[in-house]
């Protein structure tokens, strides 16, 4: 749809076009109709005709059209007896240039056809200048023909910033949608990070050590089958647990509590399978925790523990866990002689998982060698509402 502006140049919209020939034929047989004894005559009725015409280019060049429409009403004016079909439009051209925007072009229209009759009227002793009746009918129209341009101006306006609203809206509503997505997808990366890093670690340490003992102490070798199979088991069940988020479908809520300080022990028996010394001490007073918490602090020494037995060539680990002035503070320290991880490629999704945790909660992980020899990993974690 084509809209008013305040100049332009194409072709003339068949709507205007209309408009102005309804407009024509409306003010030619009213005119003839109202003043059938007292006429404009032929001049007066081609003023009306000029004026109405003009009409047609009104959304192509609304001010010159405006200004076109008030030299002929102040013409017609001098010249015709008291007669209000110039109004029509006048009025039209008015709201015009209102819904454009020019509002202040149509306040002068109407300054200048008010002025312009006066002084006709006074020159010629004709006009409408002596009729008040006509005048204040004429004055009415023309401000209404301003107001009702200024309210449709003001309600497409507010169409289109409800249009804009709803775009945006929708447009952030589908950002929030990728980002929530990209979150839980990277949640999802990083618990399975977590369970298989941990449990393959473990396996393999088992593997290789039942490899080795089978022909010299199978029962030794069974043990570390047991393990495998121990492992493997608790790998499946999380595996199932975390994956079944990514159901399309409604499934039955998981048997299994998520992991938490509460399942510590089976990481810590895990790991002790492997022939590691792993010393743990748990702080009493640690209140009951937010379940995001408490399964940042399972993850946290999971992960830690799974570097001390793949890379830290230690004999023992001495995790401890205490709650300080509304955080959760975790230790993990060994005595190897390899560190937490070898190379920095090889424990960098490792500590940087622990790191991500620790940062969406509000804490921080540090991690590295410490004198005499071994590594820590120390993780602070807010616990927020509780004294």
């Amino acid at each position: 749809m084509n809209r008013p502006n305040g100049s332009g140049q194409g072709a003339i919209p068949a709507l205007d076009a209309g408009l102005a020939v309804a407009v024509a034929v409306a003010i030619t047989f009213g005119t003839a109709y109202l003043s059938a004894e007292h006429g404009p005559g032929p001049i007066g009725y081609g003023l009306l005709a000029a004026s109405a015409g003009a009409l047609a280019g009104r959304r192509l060049a609304a001010p010159v059209v405006l200004a076109a429409i008030v030299v002929l009403a102040i013409a017609y004016a001098a010249i015709s007896g008291p007669n209000v079909a110039f109004a029509l439009p006048l009025g039209v051209g008015l709201y015009t240039i209102t819904d454009a925007g020019r509002w202040q072009l149509a306040v002068a229209g109407i300054a200048a056809i008010s002025i312009g009759s006066l002084v006709a009227g006074a020159v010629t002793g004709r006009g409408h200048a002596g009729d008040m009746g006509n005048s204040v009918w004429i004055a009415g129209w023309l401000v209404a023909s301003i107001v009702l341009g200024l309210e449709t101006r003001a309600r497409r306006q507010l169409l289109q910033e409800a249009e804009e609203r709803a775009r945006t809206a929708g447009l952030t509503y589908e950002a929030e949608t990728l980002r929530r997505t990209g979150e839980e997808r990277i949640r999802i990366a990083r618990e399975l990070h977590d369970i298989l890093a941990h449990r393959i670690s473990l396996i393999n340490v088992q593997a290789s050590a039942g490899l080795h003992l089978m022909d010299r102490q199978p029962e030794q070798a069974r043990v570390a089958l047991t393990a495998i199979h121990g492992a493997s088991k608790e790998a499946l069940v999380e595996l199932r647990a975390t994956l079944g988020v990514l159901r399309q479908v409604d499934t039955p809520d998981p048997r299994s509590p998520t992991p938490g300080l509460s399942k510590l022990g089976l990481v810590v028996d895990d790991a002790r399978s492997t022939g590691l010394a792993v010393e743990l001490a748990i702080d009493e007073q640690i209140p009951d925790l937010p379940p995001g918490v408490d399964l940042a602090a399972f993850r946290i020494v999971q992960e830690s523990l799974t570097n001390v037995v793949r890379h830290a060539r230690a004999a023992s680990t001495k995790i401890s866990i205490a709650y300080r002035s509304q955080e959760l503070l975790i230790d993990v320290q060994d005595n190897g002689s390899g560190g937490a991880g070898g190379s920095p490629a090889s424990i960098g999704g490792g500590l940087l998982g622990m790191r991500e945790r620790a940062a969406a909660l509000g804490g921080d992980v540090e991690a590295g060698p410490v004198a005499g020899g071994g590594f820590l990993v120390h993780a602070r974690l807010p616990v927020e509402g509780r004294p």
